[in-house]
């Protein structure tokens, strides 16, 4: 079925068909939340469209199947008769106050989908933001740039994006709980952000070390992981793996490399980055980029081609998926991530319980890594059964390389990022290359309502837990699989890890300077983003299986950062050119920027003015009135035009001040600022720490640690989970013999 077809048949099937949706308020979370249920087909009704601040063509993306009307109270009466009414407001606490006051008023209510950038309880609840300033207190923007700084904040709207996804899964899993009315849901755009490095800030935390900017394409612990220029374009290279440096150097005709005893290791490479790139960088310039990918994909090194986002809709991979569709004779934008198969049979939705709306599922989690791992993660922490399944001889390799199996205690069980992306799950050791284990596995299936793998291409097909086998296991079941370039196409074998995913997806075009090569945000960009949606769809299958059946589902890793990149994408299709790449600054920004504030060496505020209003503001706080008053400023393009003056008077500011105080007084002058926070400063936050982000938790081995709370509330209260990440094998006794299946016990 060709990339059309399959997204006319989703919207004729309109799996989410029940679901009425009211948008109340404008903000690209709010309105990015609502595009999910329109495409996925609910009925959303929006009021006032306002695309101040918002590219038209963006903004006609982000509103794509929404009815349109002049009120709220017009948008709130449409959602009469729906079997699930939600309202969605925000971005900001007095956006969702004004939203509580209408929905008072009504003898009936929907429930209310709160979106803002800050959780209300915290230090931030009433600090102005925006996309820049998302990514400067993410953690994402201080490892981002050159060593010696400033820290690049990245483009676009990716935290808006991200904030809107986490109110999806949310209000979606919502309509599955009947055993309670739930009023109020609150995603916090902040703590959605976070997925790039909440795992990062468990580590610090536990482990004292602190995280720092290495340079452009350098990322720890990965060596080479960056961008190539070929004769007709570039190549994204991650190899990181021993086996992954043999194979590139063998691909280019280099063994000697492979014999270099300082090379030998990922950081040692790492260490010698420049040696290393000065090596590849001429022998990939001297053919095309086909010639590369093809030959470093038959020796199973992960390696992509790079297309900008002008480029991206005309990949004949991405082309022929459908994954880039017109707008109304618009230009050309990313479609949904996803593809169902509509194939299985039929089963009564889950109706929730006393451990959250999921309680009742049961998820076969056949997942590594960080992707898969965090979807079932989000599963787990709304009520549902995750049977995580490894063995021994494969365990997640998240949990690191184990070289001493008999340490004490076992390496295997102290990964902090494993702790954090596999909590609220049992752990089972099956063995899928033994018959008796893999037997188990299909017992577990048979009695699964999910099945979740990120497998390499074509290993489950292999082990016999393929869709087609998995669907003769079990009528109902729906199966998700996460290929990161999908299952059909010319580059549907390619491996990759999340930073392939990136190079992939037309972003590294988009941020840094002009100057630059493509550039990563991120060592793995790609894994938490995936995650994200995968748990979304999880939930459209859950809730479409009563009226249309079991589903498999595929969902395409890259195309999910097409989501993040929409408005480059978007914007360079309709300009019929790439964008210029403009460091920190924004074009519906000035000044947007980041200087160097008082105390360490790596110590900086952004500062990111979004009004003319603000910009008023700034000049007061700066005692700077011959700015305020310089009419040719008083606009945004009269800013733009000097932005280097600018940057220079808040730059002569800060430079004596503490970047927290800094903030806090432009935030209370009503100027959107914060300063840089590196990973490692995110634990001890003052307004995560009082908004309670952190969760306690006790596992053998480590003893008390914390991972990273789901970013949404039910009328007040964080979903609630018990289960610390399981032990290697942990529940296997326990889960076989709950489900009634035999298995002879194994010799240790």
């Amino acid at each position: 079925m060709d990339g059309k077809s399959v997204f006319e048949s989703l919207n004729a099937a309109r799996p989410l068909a029940g679901i009425a949706v009211a948008e109340l308020s404008d903000g690209v979370a709010i309105r990015y939340c609502g595009r999910l249920f329109s495409r996925l087909g609910a009925r959303v009704i929006r009021a006032k469209p306002d695309s101040a601040g918002i590219n038209e063509d963006f903004a006609a993306w982000l509103d794509q199947g929404k009815q349109l009307v002049g009120s709220a109270d017009q948008a709130l009466a449409a959602l009469a008769g729906a079997e699930h009414r939600l309202a969605i407001a925000g971005q900001s606490q007095a956006d969702i106050r004004q939203a509580e006051t209408r929905l008072a008023a009504l003898t009936w209510a929907p429930t209310l989908l709160a979106i803002t950038w800050f959780d209300p309880r915290g230090a931030y609840a009433d600090w102005r933001a925006n996309d820049a300033i998302m990514q400067a207190m993410s953690g994402v923007a201080f490892s981002f740039g050159e060593a010696e700084g400033p820290p690049m904040l990245p483009q676009g709207a990716a935290p808006q994006i991200l904030g809107g996804l986490a109110g999806f899964i949310a209000g979606l899993a919502s309509a599955f709980d009947q055993t309670r009315r739930i009023k109020l849901i609150e995603a916090s755009i902040f703590e959605a952000a976070l997925c790039f490095t909440e795992t990062g800030a468990v580590g610090t935390a536990a482990l004292g070390y602190e995280v720092r900017r290495i340079g452009v394409n350098r990322f720890s612990p990965t060596c080479p992981c960056n961008f190539y220029r070929t004769t007709d374009g570039y190549i994204g290279l991650t190899a990181l793996i021993p086996a992954q440096w043999a194979a590139l150097t063998k691909l280019i005709e280099r063994p000697d490399l492979a014999a270099a005893p300082h090379l030998s290791t990922t950081l040692l490479r790492l260490a010698a980055a420049n040696e290393v790139d000065a090596v590849l960088a001429p022998i990939f310039a001297e053919h095309p980029t086909d010639y590369w990918v093809e030959r470093g994909d038959t020796l199973r090194i992960p390696i992509t081609p790079a297309p900008s986002p002008l480029e991206l809709p005309h990949v004949p991979h991405w082309r022929d998926r459908g994954a880039f569709e017109a707008l109304d004779g618009g230009p050309l934008s990313p479609s949904l991530p996803f593809r169902f198969t509509l194939d299985g049979e039929r089963k009564l939705k889950p109706r929730g319980g006393p451990l959250g709306p999921l309680d009742g599922v049961r998820v076969a989690d056949f997942s590594m890594g960080w992707a898969g791992p965090l979807a079932a993660r989000y599963l787990g922490d709304l009520g549902a059964d995750v049977l995580k399944i490894e063995s021994r001889g494969r365990p997640d390799w998240w949990r690191g390389w184990d070289p001493l199996p008999d340490a004490d205690p076992p390496p295997l069980e102290l990964p902090r990022n494993f702790m954090a992306v596999n909590r609220a799950k049992r752990g089972l050791d099956l063995d899928l290359s033994a018959p008796e284990d893999l037997r188990a596995a299909e017992e577990i299936v048979r009695v699964s309502d999910l099945v979740i793998e990120n497998q390499g291409p074509g290993v489950m097909t292999r082990l016999g837990l393929g869709p087609a086998d998995l669907r003769r296991l079990n009528p109902a079941v729906i199966s998700l699989s996460m290929p990161p370039f999908g299952r059909d196409g010319p580059l549907a074998g390619l491996r990759a890890y999340g930073s392939t995913v990136e190079q992939a997806c037309g972003m590294p075009f988009v941020n840094g300077h002009e100057a630059w090569e493509p550039c990563h945000q991120h060592v793995a960009y790609g894994d938490p983003v995936a995650g994200l949606y995968a748990a979304a769809v999880a939930l459209v299958g859950l809730y479409a299986r009563e009226r249309l059946g079991g589903s498999d589902i595929e969902l395409c890793q890259v195309e999910c950062l097409f989501q993040l990149g929409a408005q480059a994408i978007v914007a360079a299709q309709a300009a019929g050119a790439d964008l210029p790449r403009t460091g920190s600054r924004r074009a519906d920004m000035a000044p947007c920027c980041v200087v160097r504030a008082a105390g360490e060496s790596q110590t900086w505020l952004t500062v990111a003015v979004d009004s003319d209003a603000a910009w008023l503001a700034l000049c007061r706080v700066l005692g700077r009135a011959d700015l305020a008053n310089d009419g040719a400023l008083a606009t945004l393009a009269g800013r733009k035009a000097r932005e280097d003056e600018i940057e220079a008077a808040i730059s002569a500011w800060a430079l004596s001040r503490d970047p927290r105080d800094a903030a806090d007084a432009l935030q209370a002058a009503g100027v959107a600022a914060a300063p840089v926070i590196p990973t490692h400063d995110l634990f001890p936050d003052q307004h995560l720490q009082e908004c309670g982000y952190w969760a306690a938790q006790y596992r053998r081995y480590v003893e008390d640690h914390f991972t990273p709370q789901p970013p949404f509330r039910y009328d007040g209260e964080r979903p609630t989970f018990t289960r610390a990440a399981p032990l290697l094998g942990e529940h296997t006794d326990e889960v076989l013999a709950e489900l009634g299946i035999k298995r002879r016990s194994k010799v240790s």
